[in-house]
């Protein structure tokens, strides 16, 4: 049995870019644990969602619970620092945020947790957080630090190929906007880039249903959640990672579990 952490900023980040491999991982026998930052107390969440006296802080601990079950984690790690907001916002100035914790703090915080899995993979995100998100940054930082300081062997940034979205994107004009990402030209990686490519179509019940377990951020999973089973299997059936250390043009189908 392997061990497999992925290292996340918020709740709900676990779905998109390893969903899949986290439940195929579960499902071949090994261990899985997700470790997420913050809270995500600064998300959008629908007007009357939550219940009287409910904090999204709390509501969002339970759907990522619901998630990671479905798909497959076999334990669930809050480090509790404060959600730093999108990049540009007043929220970013926050000392106890954790885009400004102090990264060898953190990532002994991490390292002690990966210590004690014996993680073989680690997943975190590219330097620039798939989108710039100060948190998704952050993540990048402490957790290749987390990785140096435990001696976690391989360790993979998880991303999304930015040549494969804008595929999608011609082939399917009718998609609305709020189904785009930001900036296709900072958007996650360039195909050159990208070491590792999964395929990851068995999982798609699996990470529907995760989906629909955060059901604050229908705003983030709403447009897919309405997308056929096909173009759902077109735009999610693949996860994509570089490997650190990786030689140029290595082309993996899976993490090494």
């Amino acid at each position: 049995m392997s061990v497999l952490v992925c290292f996340h900023a918020h709740p709900d980040d676990e779905v998109f870019i390893t969903g899949g491999v986290m439940r195929q991982a579960a499902d071949a026998g090994h261990r899985v644990v997700v470790v997420t930052a913050t809270d995500g107390a600064l998300g959008e969440f629908p007007e009357g969602l939550l219940a009287e006296g409910e904090s999204l802080a709390d509501r969002r601990r339970r759907e990522l619970e619901e998630s990671t079950s479905v798909l497959g984690a076999h334990r669930v790690v809050l480090l509790h620092y404060a959600d730093s907001g999108m990049a540009g916002t007043p929220e970013n100035a926050n000392p106890a945020a954790f885009c400004n914790a102090d990264v060898e703090e953190a990532a002994a915080r991490l390292a002690a947790i990966l210590v004690e899995e014996s993680a073989d993979v680690l997943t975190v995100y590219d330097p620039n957080g798939g989108y710039g998100h100060p948190d998704h940054v952050q993540v990048h930082h402490v957790g290749v630090r987390a990785a140096e300081i435990a001696g976690v062997p391989h360790v993979y940034e998880a991303a999304v190929s930015r040549d494969h979205i804008r595929r999608l994107m011609a082939a399917n004009p009718e998609w609305s906007e709020d189904a785009q990402p930001p900036d296709l030209d900072s958007f996650g990686l360039p195909e050159e880039d990208i070491t590792t490519v999964v395929d990851v179509s068995a999982a798609m019940g699996a990470k529907r249903a995760a989906m629909h377990a955060h059901a604050t951020q229908v705003g983030d999973f709403g447009p897919f959640l309405q997308m056929p089973e096909e173009q759902l299997r077109a735009a999610f059936g693949q996860e994509w990672f570089r490997r650190r250390g990786a030689p140029a043009g290595l082309a993996e189908t899976a993490l090494p579990l």
